[in-house]
């Protein structure tokens, strides 16, 4: 009996320390009392990030940020990091989010934790304006060679959609693939429709070949433990939809000349 009473106080102890131990803070609660939202954004990375002629860093993941930064009260500190720094920067505690066209594929979620999707967009394939190419699959052949950003989806999708094509992967955003492309070291090119679109008025010598390869989700990406954090990016994005504000900067940065502001 006396066992058993010793015990039960034992339990009653334990839990009573339990209770009363204090919570740990949420990495959201975090980023309010620290008054700082830190976002990674890619170096180079148009229409989602880029410096404008006015010296202005802005594009759709930034212009949306901004906004996200607004609605917590916070301060917005952007950091730059090239395509492959993104998740580092994300993992090692350097940053709160990634912000950039960034597919949450199963390889990545065991990395980090993604968002609801925040826009889509379609991935295809562009080629010189007088190439023999009519559509995408046209490009899968053993002599084609095809460029794509690395450790891309854009560069997966070669991979798994035209096989028999040669890819060479490129680092610091689709603007080399581009430049490649225009300037005939490569036959093709894999890239989101915007870039194609904006690649089609900068280049000049370029078309964009039938068919959508992939039509992909684009999400926000946060640690991997950050659950406050992404049911409130869920939450934004469920409430921004819905007032037409998100849907409005999704329409501006895919279908209009944004370049003439920028």
């Amino acid at each position: 009996m006396k066992r058993l009473h010793k015990w039960a106080s034992f339990a009653v102890i334990a839990l009573t320390a339990y209770t009363v131990a204090p919570a740990h803070a949420t990495e959201l609660q975090d980023i309010v009392k620290r008054g700082e939202l830190r976002v990674a954004v890619q170096t180079s990375g148009p229409l989602m990030s880029f410096i404008n002629k006015d010296g202005k860093r802005t594009g759709l993941a930034v212009e949306v940020v901004t906004q996200m930064a607004e609605d917590m009260g916070v301060e917005l500190a952007m950091q730059d990091y090239d395509w492959k720094g993104l998740i580092p920067a994300l993992t090692s505690g350097k940053v709160d989010i990634i912000a950039a066209d960034m597919t949450p594929t199963p390889e990545r979620a065991l990395q980090v934790l993604f968002s609801r999707p925040v826009f889509f967009a379609e991935t295809v394939a562009v080629a010189q304006e007088d190439a023999d190419y009519d559509s995408w699959e046209d490009l899968d052949d053993s002599d084609v060679l095809v460029g794509a950003l690395g450790a891309s989806t854009y560069a997966d999708a070669a991979k798994k959609l035209i096989p028999e094509s040669k890819l060479k992967e490129y680092s610091g955003g689709s603007a080399p693939v581009g430049q490649a492309l225009s300037s005939g070291r490569l036959d093709a090119g894999i890239m989101a429709r915007s870039t194609a679109e904006q690649f089609l008025v900068d280049f000049g010598n370029l078309k964009i070949l039938d068919g959508t390869m992939v039509n992909e989700p684009l999400a926000f990406a946060v640690q991997p433990e950050a659950y406050s954090l992404k049911f409130w990016l869920d939450n934004w994005v469920e409430m921004r939809t819905g007032d037409r504000s998100l849907p409005a900067m999704v329409d501006y940065w895919y279908s209009t000349d944004w370049k003439e502001d920028n």
